[in-house]
């Protein structure tokens, strides 16, 4: 019990975060709201807000290991590109290496800041 405690407690933001995403590309494209002017900005900044939060998830589940930065920055990409290919089987919905470009922006910039901020005790 208490290695799964111990997971859990690991990973578990991650697998949350994971299941958000799943959850938010699941929805068909008529069922998406529209932003009006600001849909563009308000969608991928979403994209760019989940895969940051998922990429320091992951950090955190990594311990903040240093000798491994990449690797958080790798898992949310990979886990983009698979949410892609999910899409693909949604309703109106289509893959997009775009949207792996801007999910791979978003977990980076958020690894750079908290790294930034870490470094400078803010």
């Amino acid at each position: 019990m208490a290695k799964c405690y111990a997971f859990i407690r690991k990973w578990g933001l991650s697998i949350f975060m994971m299941l958000v995403i799943f959850a938010f590309s699941s929805i068909p494209s008529k069922e998406m709201p529209n932003f009006s002017w600001a849909d563009l900005i308000v969608k991928k900044g979403g994209h760019m807000l989940g895969y940051g939060l998922l990429a320091l998830s992951y950090a955190y589940g990594l311990r903040w290991d240093k000798k491994r930065w990449w690797l958080p920055w790798l898992l949310a990409i990979l886990f983009a590109i698979t949410d892609e290919i999910h899409q693909s089987f949604v309703p109106g919905r289509h893959p997009s290496i775009l949207d792996v470009g801007i999910d791979g922006t978003g977990a980076g910039l958020a690894l750079l800041i908290t790294y930034i901020l870490l470094k400078t005790k803010f």
